[in-house]
């Protein structure tokens, strides 16, 4: 008997993907090859915070193991009110990077760019969108998962990095998640400790919160003029006006990021 599909919804980009019983279906695309040795030689490396692939169906939909819980965005983010959470984030992203890093691409690797990655030469396939509305919580204790990988590619850690502190520790200046700047400094800290983020790279990530944050603005921007979707749609919907937003509350605070980050 044929297993009954059931829609996935949340995120922003989330047409055609449904779970079949353990697993999820999603559209497939030429990237669709490189990404799937990306995901087993994250598994085989021990990352398994990750989906599987388990191949492709009749449909010609990429087949994953379906991971438990829900997404934090937008809901469920006192998940990472408490410090050891958000620490918790940092870890899971940090031994992705290290299991990444060790990843050597197929030759006809073909992958999905959407921004260009504006930092130095790219040293590991990144998940490009590592962000609470990619990270399914089983419950606080329970397994947390990245999903949504059909966006990986080359780039770097900091760019991946910049991201996701944007996303996870909440560098910005609109309710509902507002915090104090010296409480969002702190928790910026605390992120970076928990990665393992040196010294030097604590410098280098400051100026590119602002410019990972920007860029998604200056995309949705250039995808809305021409007409493009899903894009144009968060355009028309406000998603433009929050990334600038972010991107100017992020820049008006380098100075304190620094020194949260170097003290």
């Amino acid at each position: 008997m044929n297993e009954p599909e059931v829609p996935l919804t949340g995120g922003n980009v989330s047409a055609g993907v449904v779970r079949v019983g353990e697993t999820v279906r999603r559209p497939a695309g030429p990237w669709t090859p490189a990404v799937h040795a990306l995901l087993r030689h994250l598994h085989a490396s021990g990352f398994r915070a990750a989906p599987l692939p388990l191949g492709i169906d009749e449909r010609g939909r990429e087949i994953l193991t379906h991971a438990p819980g829900t997404t934090l965005w937008p809901d469920r983010m006192d998940v990472l009110a408490p410090p050891d959470r958000l620490a918790r984030v940092a870890r899971l992203i940090r031994a992705f990077h290290d299991a990444a890093e060790t990843f050597t691409p197929p030759p006809d690797a073909a992958w999905q760019r959407l921004l260009p990655v504006l930092d130095d030469g790219p040293t590991l396939v990144g998940h490009h969108d590592i962000a609470p509305w990619n990270l399914v919580a089983d419950g606080p204790s329970g397994a947390w998962t990245l999903i949504d990988w059909d966006g990986a590619g080359p780039t770097t850690r900091l760019w991946d990095l910049a991201y996701a502190c944007a996303g996870f520790v909440r560098l910005t200046g609109a309710a509902p998640f507002a915090r104090p700047d010296e409480e969002t400094a702190a928790r910026l800290r605390t992120f970076a400790d928990a990665y393992g983020l040196d010294g030097p790279r604590r410098r280098a990530l400051v100026p590119l919160l602002g410019r990972r944050v920007r860029g998604m603005y200056d995309f949705l921007l250039e995808r809305a003029a021409l007409g493009e979707r899903p894009w144009a749609d968060h355009w028309r919907d406000g998603h433009g006006d929050a990334w600038r937003g972010d991107a100017e509350y992020i820049e008006a605070r380098e100075d304190l990021w620094t020194r949260a980050l170097l003290a």
